[in-house]
């Protein structure tokens, strides 16, 4: 099982593809005010860390996920819950 601080750092490397504007990254982050990400950026992201973590992120989910701290904790809950059955 991944900490929190592990799946936050494949999450940095994963958001680093798609960051063109060499934003530093925190769990703060914002992807829509800080990396200026669009629907169509956030969406081939939201694919990138399904492949990763071979996961489901619930499209009614998305709206919540303002950062990249919202993010990895989103992920954190999926793969507890896989784990626990």
């Amino acid at each position: 099982m991944l900490s929190h601080q592990e799946i936050y750092e494949v999450l940095v490397r994963l958001i680093g593809s798609f960051n063109k504007k060499g934003i530093a990254v925190t769990p703060d982050t914002s992807f829509a005010n800080d990396l200026e990400f669009d629907s169509l950026t956030v969406m081939d992201l939201v694919a990138a860390i399904e492949d990763e973590f071979d996961i489901t992120l619930p499209l009614n989910m998305l709206p919540d996920l303002e950062t990249v701290g919202h993010v990895a904790s989103a992920v954190e809950k999926i793969l507890k819950d896989r784990a626990n059955g």
